[in-house]
């Protein structure tokens, strides 16, 4: 094993810094797009399911949108069982070690994922990319002189049952970290091997803190909620060691940025800026089990450019013309990255080198910038309330709470929002939404559950025409809130299993599958009091 000194691996990442810098400023979007689409569909038409749809290695983009059909994860779990049971060639040249386990925020339900050898290499690269995009924003590649730490679930893999070749599960974190080149894994990850292979949460988290307290960490890394856990726990172990630990800059002094996605940060911005101290840099990432889509560049902003360089091939479908029923009804309607316009919501299909091909991801996006390619993420196309007819978006929800717990410094722990039926006298459904909010303890002004529900009421009428039309002509009635006990969520979650790493509660269902889960919780708790 080459192991190659620090200031060797700083001088590359000096050099690459300016080389990103550089390419940030030209916009050669398409370009880069055109070459992965023809380097996808070469590899993608050597394998048997794509070839029986009617897909040549050689084909335009135009034929490919008119001959295949948009897939989602229903039509090809059949498929992706084949691969893990040891079957070549079915989506992708080859065989396929590794299942990547998505959280399943969306279906309750999580979703396995091919990863063969070429997917790892989209992950790398887009990882690196991704950091790159944030070393020129800073202007240096300081983070590179310290060690970075991961905050995630567990990277043990599970072995497949009955397969073979044998094929094992984990998640795409996981996946990634047990495949890190050798100078990568002995010069910057942290936790190291042995903790990271840890399955209890809050044990794994108390380890960290104790390996991690002495080291030189220059970058730290995780989802938000992932991260204000861990950073208690430090608190907690360097309080026992007498040191003075407010926050991770104060235990960390040359910690320089957090890079943080998988879930909206917005409702913990100021606890996580608060955590972290107020000199450390916010970096986001936008990726998933289907790869790593996007990143904060060079703007000042907050939007995400898309990561067109990195293997994958985007396509984008108005939200107003999908149906997720009905995918394939919308087939000519795709666009690709270079005919997005900005304003309009989008739904992303992905085509990738683990041999998925026009997937709809079910993310939900809007560009801000078409030249450079810059979005943001507006929620998901099952995240959403739409029992009445009112389409109101993850993001939507998200924004008229924060709103409101910013006017009052609340602090928001986690929440949920569903529907609560009734029938109207002429038979035609009629409901109100029901929020579940679970607060920070310690809060200046006392929280009431109807002044909540008033002033989300006013915000949502403000924000979203579709919901404001719907509680004028009485189709919504005026919402209630639930403000429950600490705890609660983490409940829920336990008892799911998705306790720590990647999971995370839906922010908004149009069914109550969690919201009456929550409230046996909650009735449950009454009773023992």
């Amino acid at each position: 094993m080459v192991s190659w000194p620090k200031s060797i691996l700083s001088l590359g990442a000096n050099l690459l810094t300016a080389r990103t810098a550089a390419r940030l400023k030209r916009d050669r979007t398409d370009r880069h797009q055109r070459r992965a689409f023809r380097a996808l569909v070469a590899k993608l038409g050597a394998a048997s399911h794509w070839r029986q749809l009617g897909l040549d290695s050689g084909m335009s983009y135009e034929a490919f949108r008119d001959t295949l059909p948009i897939q989602n994860y229903g039509s090809l779990q059949p498929l992706i069982g084949r691969m893990q049971a040891g079957e070549a060639g079915v989506l992708w040249p080859g065989e396929c070690m590794f299942f990547a386990k998505s959280a399943g925020t969306a279906s309750g339900t999580p979703k396995l994922l091919p990863v063969p050898s070429s997917m790892l290499a989209q992950f790398r690269r887009g990882c690196r990319d991704a950091l790159l995009y944030y070393t020129a924003r800073a202007g240096h590649a300081g983070i590179f002189r310290g060690r970075h730490l991961f905050v995630t679930g567990s990277t043990g893999l599970t072995p497949s049952t009955g397969s073979a070749p044998r094929t094992f599960v984990g998640e795409w974190p996981a996946i990634a970290a047990l495949n890190l080149p050798s100078w990568a894994e002995e010069r910057f990850y942290e936790p190291g091997m042995e903790i990271g292979l840890m399955t209890e949460w809050q044990p794994k988290l108390d380890a960290m803190a104790t390996r991690t307290a002495t080291l030189d960490i220059t970058l730290i890394a995780g989802m938000a909620p992932s991260l204000l856990a861990f950073a208690e726990t430090m608190k907690a172990k360097t309080g026992d060691l007498n040191r003075s630990a407010e926050t991770l800059h104060s235990v960390w002094p040359n910690l320089e940025v957090c890079v943080h996605g998988g879930v909206p940060a917005a409702p913990y911005m100021a606890e996580l800026r608060s955590a972290l101290g107020a000199s450390v840099n916010l970096h986001e990432v936008y990726a998933g089990a289907e790869g790593i889509y996007a990143a904060q560049d060079t703007s000042t902003t907050a939007e995400l450019r898309v990561l067109a360089d990195s293997g994958l091939f985007f396509e984008f479908v108005p939200l107003a013309n999908f149906d997720a029923a009905r995918p394939d009804d919308c087939r000519t309607q795709a666009v690709p990255l270079a005919q997005v316009k900005t304003g309009v919501d989008y739904v992303v299909l992905l085509t990738t080198p683990a041999g998925l091909a026009r997937y709809v991801v079910e993310d939900v996006v809007r560009f801000t910038s078409a030249q450079p390619p810059r979005m943001t993420y507006v929620g998901r196309t099952s995240l959403m309330l739409s029992a009445f007819g009112e389409s109101v978006m993850e993001r939507d929800v998200m924004q008229v709470l924060i709103g409101t717990c910013q006017r009052h410094r609340w602090s928001i722990v986690n929440f949920h929002v569903a529907p609560l039926f009734g029938v109207a006298l002429t038979g035609q459904a009629r409901g109100r939404h029901e929020w579940w909010i679970e607060l920070r303890p310690g809060t200046v002004e006392t929280p009431t559950g109807p002044q909540m529900a008033m002033e989300l009421d006013a915000e949502l009428q403000r924000s979203n025409p579709s919901y404001r039309e719907r509680r004028a002509s009485g189709r919504i009635d005026a919402p209630t809130v639930r403000l429950v006990m600490p705890g609660v969520f983490r409940h829920w979650m336990r008892y799911h299993g998705k306790w720590g790493g990647q999971n995370i509660v839906a922010r908004c269902r149009s069914d109550r599958s969690i919201a009456d889960e929550l409230a046996q919780i909650t009735k449950f708790a009454r009773d023992q009091v």
